[in-house]
Parts: C-alpha cells; sequence; structure tokens
C-alpha cells in the first residue's frame, strides 16, 4: 500500500490527496480493500452507487452492451439513447434530453441553453443567479456558477455574467432577480455546501420571480436525482418544476453519464451544432443508465430512501446532544453537523472501524448511502458512529 501511494504522488496530478484506503471490488452495500478488509459504504461514490455496487441487473447490461457496441458517434442513431431519453421524460415531465458524461458538463449544458433562450427574447439577457455556498462543478463556467470563491482561486479571469445570493433568503433573492436575469440555477439541497436543504418558501419565490421577470429555473440535481431523496427529482418534494434540470451521479449506478433535461420551449432555440458531446450518450453509458432506472423503480428504491432516511435521521438526532448540533436533509443525503471540528477525524475512525462516510469542512458528516440498505445496514452504521461520539 505504502508503494502505491508513492506511485499516485509521483504520478498523479496532485488534485487529490494520497489516499489511504485502496479498493478493490464492491458488491451491495460492501466495498472491500487491497488487504481484504470490508467497509460498510455510506458515502457510495458521494451518492453514485444508488443501485449499490455491481447490481446485477446493471452488470449484466453494460456487459451485454459491451458485447456488442461500445461507441459510435451520435452522427448515427443510437437506440438506447432514444429509449433513455424517453424514459426520462416521462418520469420528470419534460421534454427533451441532452446526455454528456458528468454533472458538470449537464450543468455546462443547462447554462449554454439558458443563455441562448435568454438571447433569443433579448440580447441584453445573460446574467445567471446562483447561491453563496452552491456547487455546480469544475469546469471554467461551471466553477464560475458556483458560489465559493475556494473553488474559482487562481483561475481569474471568470466568465461575466453571474450574480450570487444568500440561498434561503427570499429578500435578497428578489433584489437579484430582475429582467437582465436569464436564468435562476439552484440546488434543491445544497450538497457540498454542506447538505442544506431549500426552504419552500424559497423555492416558490425562485419559481415565481422566474416567471415574473422571463426567466428559466435551472435546478441542478446532480447529487440528489434519481430517487435519493424520497423522488425521482428533490424538487418534487417542493412541488416546483423547474424549465431545466441536470442530472448525473446516480444515473449510470457508477458509469460515467450526464442528463441536461428541459421544456421543449427551452429545447426549441437550440439547433444541430448548437451542443454536443463525442462521448455523451454512448451505448454503455445509455445501457447502465436504463437498468438503473429499471432497478430504482421495480425494487421500490425511492420508497426505501424515504423510510430509511427517516429512520436514520431520527435514530441520529437521538444519539448525542454534546457533539451532534444539527441534523438534516431528505431521504438518503443526509448531514451531521457537529458542534466541534471533528469531521474530518470521525471519518476517519469511523473508516479505521469498517464504515465508509463523507465529510465537508471541519464539521459536517455527510451520509450519501446506497438506496438499497436496509434496517441492519443503518444499524450497523449507527453503531459505529454511536462509539465514536460515546468515546471520552
Amino acid at each position: 500500500m505504502n508503494d502505491l501511494k508513492k506511485e499516485f504522488e509521483k504520478h498523479m496530478l496532485g488534485v487529490f490527496s494520497a489516499p489511504d484506503i485502496w479498493l478493490e471490488r464492491g458488491s451491495g452495500v460492501n466495498v472491500y480493500d487491497i488487504d481484504g478488509k470490508e467497509y460498510l459504504d455510506f458515502l457510495a461514490g458521494i451518492a453514485v452507487c444508488a443501485t449499490g455496487h455491481c447490481h446485477p441487473k446493471v452488470v449484466s447490461a453494460i456487459s451485454g452492451q459491451a458485447s456488442k457496441l461500445m461507441h459510435c458517434t451520435n452522427l448515427y442513431g443510437i437506440p438506447g439513447e432514444v429509449e433513455l431519453a424517453r424514459e426520462l421524460c416521462i418520469m420528470t415531465g419534460l421534454g427533451k434530453a441532452f446526455f454528456s458524461n458528468s454533472g458538470a458538463e449537464a450543468n455546462e449544458a443547462a447554462i449554454k441553453m439558458a443563455r441562448k433562450y435568454a438571447h433569443s427574447k433579448d440580447p441584453d439577457k445573460s446574467n445567471i443567479v446562483t447561491a453563496n455556498n452552491s456547487f455546480h462543478g469544475r469546469t471554467l463556467l461551471t466553477v464560475t456558477a458556483t458560489g465559493q470563491e475556494k473553488y474559482q482561486k487562481g483561475y481569474h479571469p471568470l466568465p461575466p455574467g453571474f450574480t450570487y445570493t444568500p440561498y434561503n433568503d427570499v429578500e435578497a433573492l428578489k433584489g437579484n432577480v430582475g429582467k437582465d436575469t436569464a436564468a435562476v440555477m439552484m440546488e434543491p439541497i445544497q450538497g457540498e455546501g454542506g447538505i442544506i436543504p431549500a426552504k419552500q418558501e424559497y423555492m416558490k419565490a425562485a419559481r415565481d420571480l422566474c416567471d415574473d421577470n422571463g426567466a428559466l429555473l435551472i435546478m441542478d440535481e446532480v447529487q440528489t436525482g434519481v430517487g435519493r431523496t424520497g423522488m425521482f427529482l428533490a424538487s418534487e418534494n417542493y412541488g416546483v418544476k423547474a424549465d431545466i434540470v441536470s442530472l448525473a451521479k446516480a444515473l449510470g449506478s457508477g458509469f460515467p453519464i450526464g442528463a441536461t433535461l428541459c421544456t421543449d420551449e427551452c429545447a426549441s432555440v437550440m439547433g444541430p451544432g448548437d451542443h454536443g458531446s463525442t462521448f455523451g450518450g454512448n451505448p454503455l453509458a445509455c445501457s447502465a443508465a436504463l437498468a438503473t432506472l429499471k432497478v430504482v423503480m421495480e425494487e421500490d428504491l425511492m420508497m426505501n430512501a424515504a423510510k430509511m432516511g427517516t429512520y436514520l435521521k431520527l435514530t441520529l438526532k437521538d444519539l448525542d446532544g454534546r457533539l451532534i448540533k444539527d441534523v438534516r436533509g431528505m431521504g438518503l443525503l443526509i448531514g451531521i453537523e457537529l458542534n466541534e471540528p471533528k469531521a474530518v477525524d470521525m471519518k476517519n475512525w469511523c473508516a479505521e472501524n469498517g464504515l465508509l462516510v463523507g465529510s465537508i469542512k471541519d464539521t459536517i458528516i455527510r451520509l450519501a448511502p446506497p438506496l438499497i440498505i436496509g434496517k441492519a445496514d443503518a444499524d450497523k452504521a449507527l453503531g459505529i458512529m454511536g462509539k465514536y461520539m460515546d468515546a471520552p
């Protein structure tokens, strides 16, 4: 393992720290490192492996497609791509789909579409309003949309045309949305910002302000979509429908795919050559996504996410009032805010004791387990976290 860390540091770009855990395989809710140690995975690749690791139906779909055709090009028809677009449009009530390879790419397409739509109405209508503490990706455009300076440091000059507004502050949002606004872009639950759900009044205000000012509402559901919050889209919990929705992470159960979904009206401004992707919508990715959707529906994973999320949150709130300041989130996207800056220490301790969780900043533990977890898995995770909290 030490040799691997040295090779990592020698050959890998230093945007990630050299890891202490080297995973080799996974099955269901568990993963195993190169020494055979088992971990209960309550991070799931940061909300990616929604159907668990190596779900047989997803594996079968990918391997079956790989034996037939892995890639061609969007110059030719890909039946699975059309099938996936149809399924996603039916599930979301939106009209058109574009496929890419990641959440950042899905958001990039969303911003480009919103700008083009706005310009078709008014050439001076271009501003995108996003929230402080948001996260929308790592490309230059999406890192600019991200309302956190730490992700933008060193990349200036940034693309112009973005305004940041305090999250969940309706009055501030009203002051930042106007006739020059092309779109309001938001996460229904801020992920990298600390697992902070939007307030109902804030979501409604965003929709109303967009309608009043001829702007589009873009919902970044990269981390919250595909059933994680108990509904297919987290925004459904609020009864708010966006004009453009971005998906990724869980959509392919670990196989890279991003999707940008939009209304027919938004789609009307996009013609041949206005956007594209060499690998977007490739046969392998679409087969993985179609299998994922099938598993989510057939195994009632959205209902399970809601049920198990409620159980985890209620039990966590009873664990330890000394260390836990707040427990929040929806479904199986949960943030545990600590009273002390011990999130990294707790994450590392949990890993040593066979549980993988995430940390955000110094005070927040992120839980985003596979949607297939049962009560026994939840109790095991709660037991490990409880031991840390009981320690002096």
